[in-house]
């Protein structure tokens, strides 16, 4: 799914989003014809042991959508970018946003 696609279907019929963090869990999300999946910096949280999400780190982030990208072929996947990694500067988030795409 596209973003183009999502807003068409804005007000005409529900928009669907679930979180995932790992492949298995995103595969299902997918099967379910849910329209987007959210690769949360929750993470850190859930998955990684971390009090809060501030400890989590772009290599982190992008390893976890990496996988959620791997096993959707349907839902549109959306990550979070950690902390501070957007917000130093416009070259930095450049650099942090590319490097989440590949």
């Amino acid at each position: 799914m596209r973003a183009r696609d999502i807003r068409a279907k804005a007000g005409d019929e529900p928009i669907t989003m679930l979180t995932a963090y790992d492949a298995p869990t995103a595969q299902l999300v997918d099967e379910a014809d849910i329209d987007m999946v959210l690769v949360g910096d929750s993470v850190g949280n859930v998955r990684l042991g971390y009090d809060s999400t501030l400890p989590v780190t772009n290599d982190e982030m992008a390893s976890h959508t990496a996988a959620v990208a791997r096993a959707t072929d349907d839902a549109l996947v959306i990550a979070d970018m950690p902390f501070l990694s957007y917000g130093a500067g416009d070259a930095d988030a450049i650099e942090n946003c590319g490097r989440m795409l590949k």
